[in-house]
């Protein structure tokens, strides 16, 4: 990937699971008792059962006064947006009222700073208190149009539910109602009672007036306008290059976690059609069963976790009839699968491939090559042959597909029916420098690669044949995608000609840390004539991490030993088998070339600028409540 496509993928950081709805209700009562205790003074007591309850009432206070709007909003925002067509879960929104809550509580406690420590009294905590209302309002309804795609005007209804209920339990119990001509005798005989209750509050509350109620109204509609300019300045460039609103790119991006699949719909909006070649590479036991199967179509499994193919190695490996070998093809992000649908169209090729198969008893010994930066490790089967390239110790990321399908073509020209071209995808410095190895069409290192599949097509064209054995073998490992180790573990292949033995080491994770490649293979130099080290590059392990690469988190040496573990297995079964390969070519939809550059380049500057332009949005918003505030 590019710089820039890793610092999209780098913002699965701020992917996180909601919390279940009962637990951030349960944080939000205690955090409301903790600011009533702080906040409300029922007076002093000597003894200490009067202190128990003491505490207790202004602990109820903080629970009535700041929780119950926390609960209402927890329990109404979900329902009342989905009732709206909305998507917001019970578990987001007892969360969002959590934050909000957060944000009331930490805005009145500095407020009540203030007025310790400057002439201010406390009407400015109650002045604070009306523009905080109105900010978590705000807040709420930047949330509820990113994650359900409304209008502000449907939006601002489940939006305004927290901010709505705190003003009427203060309308009511700080007694604003007598400000007030409401209706005739009859209507003030029923109605009093239950809208004036100022002798059940706490005296601090008889200084809200009529006038707080006013400038809420006012602040919360300058807020909410300030929202609508934020998300229109945001979204513009998104609607103007790709067609595409950032809310659906922002709404799928948080329900991803969640299981989700609502960012794969935003991805097939920006898809393109591709056509990929699929090519498997067979290998059958004398009695005619498949022992291990080598699939291999030009895509990227990406972009993170399982959207579109991130989790294409898993899916085809259960598939297979043997064992199945999904290593990483030349292609890059813009070959990414926009869903995770399109691995089905991938599977139905494999199978048509796999179908036209036929099988020969003999192979090549392997050759290796170097040209510049490039080496390339190549073995014939019959008329087609495996190739597999890496620039180790070198940096290199994804190799892109017009770069491998020229390579490809330069070693068919040999002779080969088929070519299985595999970027190894073992050495790489993380996210750091500035293309990350990428290896583009006319770069030194596309010629490079190309000239030696040329060179390996050529000598294994002319190459001896002689009786194939293959052994093989597996294990699923101790590690996880927090260790940078896919669901497939660690897979070995081993085929034996005439004496010469070589491994194929496939670990199921995105790209090896420098130079633990080079120590594998030196590791078995004592046992294995040729060796090389692949990965497949899924994207499980980068759900909740863009830079996770092999070795990174695990120790080297206990991974070199499994290594060593499994080539001394497959050694022990090794025998004969025959092997065939064939092509076929899938129609599928990627994300396009320079769309995901695009994407890329627009979301991190949402990233960089956002919080600037959000920043100026609410001085501005924050200027405009003073001045009101002034002139009132």
């Amino acid at each position: 990937m590019t710089a820039t496509q890793s610092d999209l993928a780098g913002l699965s950081r701020f992917i996180f699971r909601a919390p279940r709805w009962y637990t951030s209700l349960g944080f939000a009562l205690l955090i409301a008792a903790m600011a009533g205790i702080a906040a409300f003074d029922s007076g002093t007591a000597t003894e200490s059962w009067r202190r128990v309850f003491i505490v207790g009432q202004d602990a109820w206070e903080g629970v009535f006064y700041i929780g119950i709007p926390t609960v209402i909003a927890s329990v109404g925002t979900a329902g009342v947006d989905r009732f709206l067509g909305g998507k917001l879960t019970p578990n987001r929104s007892s969360l969002l009222a959590l934050v909000c809550e957060l944000i009331l509580v930490v805005a009145l406690t500095a407020a009540a700073v203030v007025t310790v420590v400057t002439p201010l009294g406390q009407t400015f905590v109650f002045d604070v208190l009306v523009i905080a209302l109105s900010s978590i309002f705000a807040f709420r309804l930047l949330v509820v149009m990113a994650v359900s795609r409304s209008s502000i005007l449907v939006a601002a209804v489940p939006a305004s539910i927290q901010t709505v209920a705190s003003a009427v339990l203060l309308f009511v119990y700080s007694g604003t109602v007598r400000f007030l001509e409401v209706g005739g005798p009859l209507l003030q005989a029923y109605m009093m009672p239950y809208l004036a209750r100022a002798d059940r509050a706490p005296p601090e509350l008889l200084i809200v007036g009529p006038n707080h109620f006013a400038l809420l109204v006012v602040t919360s509609f300058i807020y909410a306008t300030a929202v609508y300019v934020f998300i229109r300045v945001i979204d513009r460039p998104w609607e103007r290059s790709l067609g595409v609103s950032m809310l659906d790119f922002l709404r799928g991006f948080i329900g991803h976690i969640e299981g989700s699949r609502e960012l794969e719909d935003f991805f097939e909006q920006l898809g393109q059609e591709a056509i990929v070649p699929v090519t498997v590479l067979s290998f059958r036991r004398l009695d005619g069963s498949e022992k291990a199967r080598w699939i291999l179509p030009m895509i990227h499994p990406g972009p993170m976790g399982e959207i579109g193919g991130g989790n294409f190695p898993e899916r085809v490996a259960a598939r297979a009839e043997g064992l199945a070998f999904p290593p990483h093809a030349t292609a890059g992000h813009d070959f990414n699968l926009v869903t995770e649908r399109e691995v089905d169209t991938i599977l139905d090729a494999v199978d048509r491939a796999y179908e036209k198969i036929t099988y020969s008893l003999e192979a090549t010994q392997s050759v290796r090559v170097q040209s510049g930066e490039a080496k390339m490790l190549g073995q014939a089967f019959d008329d087609s042959a495996l190739l597999v390239s890496t620039y180790a110790p070198g940096f290199a990321d994804d190799v892109e597909y017009a770069v491998g399908l020229s390579a490809a073509t330069e070693a068919r020209t040999a002779g080969h029916k088929n070519v299985l071209l595999v970027d190894a995808h073992n050495s790489n410095n993380g996210l750091d420098g500035p293309d990350l190895g990428h290896v583009t069409p006319g770069s030194k290192r596309s010629f490079d690669m190309i000239e030696a599949a040329g060179d390996v097509g050529r000598r294994l064209a002319t190459a001896p044949r002689g009786e194939l054995l293959l052994g093989t073998a597996w294990d699923d490992t101790p590690w996880g995608p927090v260790d940078g180790i896919g669901p497939l573990g660690i897979r070995v292949t081993i085929t034996e000609v005439d004496g010469q033995t070589t491994a194929y080491v496939l670990v199921d994770g995105n790209n090896m840390e420098p130079g633990l490649r080079d120590r594998i293979i030196d590791a078995l130099d004592d046992r294995i004539d040729v060796s090389e080290v692949m990965t497949t590059d899924t994207h499980i392990v980068n759900t909740v991490k863009a830079d996770n690469q092999v070795g990174s988190v695990l120790d080297h040496d206990e991974l070199i030993g499994l290594v060593s573990d499994l080539v001394d297995e497959a050694l022990a079964d090794c025998e004969p088998v025959s092997a065939g390969m064939a092509t076929e070519r899938a129609e599928v939809t990627v994300f396009g070339n320079d769309r995901t550059e695009t994407l890329a380049s627009h979301a991190n500057a949402v990233v960089s600028l956002g919080g600037a332009l959000a920043g100026a949005v609410i001085l501005a918003a924050m200027a405009v409540s003073v001045v009101i505030f002034f002139l009132t």
